[in-house]
């Protein structure tokens, strides 16, 4: 497997944990009584914590298809070079990097990653 796949296949693991971090929270903060019940009440809002978490998968879930696609067409053309191999390398670091940024609120670095 070529180094750009590797990086998408982290790439995905990394989407798996973003999807349950927030969903484990949510979960800690309505409790099983309205996980469990009818869910007529409307739904309180979510902590900090858990819309920023939210908020990072939503935004992981924005860039992560065209990077998906880009791999997919080198890879499938031959087309593997450093170029792509750093490409893939900065794109995994830098969402590797940003759940945690988001998470504490750091300002500006955030939107450099």
């Amino acid at each position: 497997m070529s180094f750009e796949l590797t990086m998408l296949a982290w790439t995905l693991v990394l989407a798996l944990v973003q999807v349950l971090l927030p969903a484990v929270v949510r979960n800690r903060e309505l409790g099983m009584r309205y996980q469990a019940g009818p869910r007529d009440a409307a739904v309180p809002p979510p902590s900090k914590l858990s819309g920023r978490l939210m908020r990072a998968q939503s935004n992981l879930f924005e860039t992560l298809p065209v990077f998906a696609i880009a791999v997919l067409i080198v890879h499938v053309a031959g087309r593997e070079n450093a170029l792509t191999h750093y490409g893939a390398l900065a794109y995994f670091v830098a969402r590797l990097v940003y759940v945690p940024l988001y998470v504490f609120g750091v300002p500006f670095l955030r939107s450099l990653v």
